[in-house]
């Protein structure tokens, strides 16, 4: 349980590293530089285009995340029931709707054929944080479940 503990905590500090990492680098034509954008960058852009989208972003990008971290936290310090455990699942899948609608729109973007799209390095860190949350979270499920009948 300690392990898990520390990971969960661990995903405190990697998830905001992840929004200000490169999800994608972004170019109209091979010839000229490719722009960076982070999910930060991504909802500073939207905001002012649409501020409802943006909203919905920082739902799933920012307050997900972190609301199942420091949730699955207090289960793990005893400061809430195993009981949570099943808010936390719910958090976990707003996450991950977030790095599949990501993946969706590099799809289309490189079908389009219009320009350059390169995937970059925060896209991976930050399915790696969703990924390890999800994980942390069955781990932590299972040893819970393990403990009532055993």
């Amino acid at each position: 349980m300690n392990v898990l503990r520390w990971a969960n905590l661990a995903l405190l500090l990697l998830f905001p590293l992840a929004w200000a990492a490169p999800l994608l680098r972004a170019g109209l034509l091979p010839l000229f530089g490719m722009t960076e954008i982070t999910v930060l960058s991504g909802i500073a852009a939207l905001w002012s285009e649409d501020i409802f989208l943006a909203l919905l972003v920082v739902l799933f990008a920012l307050v997900a995340p972190i609301a199942k971290t420091l949730s699955l936290s207090a289960v793990h310090f005893g400061r809430a029931g195993p009981e949570w455990l099943g808010a936390v699942h719910v958090l976990g899948r707003l996450a991950m709707a977030d790095v599949f609608l990501i993946a969706i729109y590099i799809t289309v973007a490189k079908g389009i054929g219009v320009g350059r799209l390169d995937v970059g390095w925060g896209l991976y860190l930050f399915t790696f944080c969703v990924l390890a949350s999800l994980g942390i979270t069955a781990a932590t499920h299972r040893l819970h479940r393990r403990a009532e009948h055993g």
